[in-house]
């Protein structure tokens, strides 16, 4: 090739390159202010919490090895994952990116992902309730609900622990559930009534709120089924 024919060849390389990187950093998700090599390769938005490191790629990523724990804890290490009962399992995660993606907006991790909890290339160890054979199997199959959601449990304990036998990990709520008509007498049978009903509060305020002297486990006497606010013949109310 004639030296000629290569400088054309390298003036045109050059041409693209540069054209490309126009284009990239026209569409770059960087602050206007952020440096020529942060508009060149900012991958993507960052979420809403992280917007204060727009910009500041090395805030979070070490050159050479890309995110490590160790930075996400810097700020991080005060997050209350090992004493909350439903986070406890973040103290057996090997890499905090293996479940938490940035660079996709707000469409990093926001739910819940139970399936990856099954992952065992993410854990340290098996986790509390974990099946000890996970393949093939659901997270409803293989996870112990109530190993994380015990505390939270809006039932009260009425209805076990096999959550999963109603529930579903992508949403709690129940298709085919329907609630019992408004004129049922059988409330107390799921229903427990809050502390502040067993004690003088409940005469004192409660019972002249609503208007009415039931007895508390007559929760139907005062209560809509629609919500526990929605006081009869008062309307909304809430005083707790």
């Amino acid at each position: 090739m004639s030296w000629q024919r290569l400088s054309y060849a390298v003036f045109i390389a050059a041409l693209l390159v540069m054209v490309a990187a126009v284009a990239i950093r026209m569409r770059s998700d960087a602050p206007r202010d952020a440096g020529l090599v942060a508009q060149l390769v900012a991958p993507g938005p960052l979420s809403s919490a992280h917007q204060s490191f727009a910009g500041q790629c090395t805030a979070c990523h070490t050159p050479g090895k890309g995110v490590e724990t160790r930075t996400c804890l810097t700020c991080h290490a005060g997050t209350d994952f090992g004493t909350k009962q439903s986070t406890q399992f973040h103290a057996k995660a090997t890499q905090c990116t293996s479940c938490h993606v940035e660079h996709e907006g707000e469409r990093g991790i926001i739910r819940m992902d139970h399936a990856a909890l099954l992952d065992m290339a993410k854990w340290r160890q098996p986790l509390a309730g974990m099946s000890t054979n996970t393949r093939s199997l659901t997270p409803e199959t293989a996870l112990n609900c109530a190993s994380c959601h015990a505390f939270r449990d809006p039932h009260q304990g009425l209805f076990g622990t096999d959550c999963a036998s109603c529930h579903k990990t992508d949403s709690w709520k129940i298709a085919n559930y329907r609630h019992p008509s408004v004129n049922s007498m059988q409330c107390a049978e799921c229903h427990k009534a809050p502390p502040s009903h067993f004690m003088e509060h409940f005469s004192m305020v409660s019972q002249r709120a609503a208007g009415s002297k039931a007895r508390v486990d007559q929760c139907y006497a005062c209560h809509a089924t629609d919500s526990f606010n929605n006081i009869r013949k008062r309307g909304w109310y809430d005083h707790h």
